[in-house]
C-alpha cells in the first residue's frame, strides 16, 4: 500500500515566546519524556543499554534528570512547538495563583 502523505505542520518561526515561559517549557518537555516512558512501558518496554525493537529495550526509559541533553532537548524543542502554536492561535497562558 503506498501513501503519498505529504506533513505540513504549522509553521511556527515567527512565534516569540515571552521569557516566563522557560520555566514551563521545561515542565511540559519532562511531561512529554513522561507520558512517552508511560507509552513504552505498558507495551512492555524496558530499559537496556541499547535500543533493541525486538526485545523492547529503550536507553531512554529512565527519569527525565538522566536523560542526555541531547534526549532532553528534544523533548524541550516539542514542548516549544506546542508553546508556539499556542500563541499563533491567539491563545496565551497566565498563571494563576
Amino acid at each position: 500500500m503506498k501513501h503519498d502523505y505529504n506533513p505540513m505542520p504549522v509553521s511556527v518561526e515567527d512565534v516569540v515566546l515571552p521569557d516566563n515561559l522557560s520555566p514551563l517549557t521545561e515542565m511540559l518537555a519532562k511531561n512529554v519524556h513522561e507520558v512517552w516512558a508511560e507509552s513504552r512501558i505498558s507495551q512492555g518496554w524496558t530499559y537496556g543499554k541499547e535500543r533493541n525493537d525486538e526485545r523492547k529495550t529503550h536507553p531512554c526509559l529512565v527519569p527525565y534528570e538522566e536523560l542526555s541533553e541531547v534526549e532532553k532537548q528534544y523533548d524541550r524543542d516539542t514542548a516549544l512547538n506546542t508553546l508556539k502554536l499556542i500563541y499563533k492561535y491567539g491563545f496565551r497562558i497566565i498563571k494563576q495563583f
